[in-house]
């Protein structure tokens, strides 16, 4: 073979080898992007964003293969949540989810009236102004709604049935989360009163002040706890049910996932459940289908789950009732 040949060889495997990371760069600007937008982070969300994988799976759509999802977490900081939504804006995105509560979708509708957006919210979408009507939303947002605040009142009754002394509960709350305090607050103690409850109301938006509350709620000694919903304390939720093991606190939470590390009982919808829904719907809307055409998904199933080896460990005797309609005991 000629210099000239094998030169020319040469030459023409560089190209090849220089066309592959540019054809690879290609096809992924060619791949759709969901814009992921939350409050809370990464780490405390690992079984719902599995479930959300999942239900982009379920449509076609996988994760670096056919779509890129570009993450944009709060850490827990709403006031962060404008500007990171508008950055997926800037980014044009071709859709957004955004998952923790009502603060999401709203600073993302407030950035967009073009991008579909996707909501896994805990309270009334109508009542926020995030759509016109749950079957047709009407605009560019449409989700699921899992009623985390709406039950607030069934887990103070499920909480006095587990601790029938119970009179004097505190109620732990994240002020950060504007919305959702005030609903909690609102429903709790309007429940407290029919019930001849006393409620004390402490706040914690950071671990730090986490600890503080319970070094403060102690000291009051409380019969029992109360957590509102919200995605800070699924994020928070090995710490805080330390806590209210370590200080013998019996107490209630929104989400089996704070039940499962050892929270002593949880009421309400599967999180991981309305996060496959959450994918489902992403993947539809990615597929053409609109936003405001695609009814707002109501949960329907709420699971009482209680953690046996926490109430025995905390002496406490769970009534027949309540361990006959838990949908499931921990052992």
């Amino acid at each position: 073979m000629s210099a000239a040949m094998r030169r020319r060889d040469f030459i023409t495997l560089l190209g090849g080898a220089a066309a592959w990371p540019l054809a690879a760069r290609a096809q992924q600007a060619a791949l759709p992007v969901v814009g992921f937008l939350h409050p809370s982070s990464p780490e405390g969300y690992g079984s719902p964003m599995r479930a959300f994988r999942q239900g982009l799976r379920d449509t076609g759509f996988v994760e670096g293969e056919n779509v890129i999802i570009e993450y944009r977490w709060a850490d827990n900081q709403i006031d962060r949540l404008s500007a990171l939504a508008a950055e997926l804006v800037r980014r044009q995105v071709a859709v957004i989810a955004a998952g923790g509560g009502t603060a999401s979708p709203k600073v993302a509708k407030a950035a967009t009236v073009t991008i579909p957006i996707v909501f896994v919210s805990g309270d009334d979408p109508v009542k926020h102004g995030l759509v016109a009507s749950l079957a047709r939303p009407g605009g560019n947002v449409t989700g699921i709604n899992i009623f985390a605040l709406e039950l607030e009142s069934k887990r103070l009754e499920l909480l006095r049935e587990l601790v029938p002394g119970a009179v004097r509960i505190a109620v732990l709350v994240d002020p950060a989360n504007a919305v959702a305090t005030e609903s909690t607050l609102r429903v709790v103690d309007a429940a407290a009163r029919a019930m001849g409850l006393q409620i004390q109301v402490f706040n914690a938006s950071t671990s730090r002040e986490i600890d503080a509350a319970f070094a403060t709620l102690v000291n009051e000694r409380p019969d029992a706890l109360f957590v509102g919903a919200g995605p800070f304390w699924i994020d928070r939720r090995v710490q805080i049910a330390q806590l209210a093991a370590r200080h013998a606190l019996p107490a209630i939470y929104q989400d089996r996932l704070i039940a499962e590390v050892g929270g002593l009982m949880s009421y309400g919808a599967s999180l991981t459940d309305a996060y496959r829904q959450f994918g489902i719907y992403t993947g539809r809307i990615l597929k053409g289908a609109k936003p405001a055409e695609l009814p707002v998904l109501q949960s329907t199933k709420f699971q009482l789950v209680i953690n046996h080896p926490t109430a025995r460990m905390l002496g406490l005797t769970v009534p027949d009732k309540l361990l006959a309609t838990a949908d499931e005991v921990i052992e």
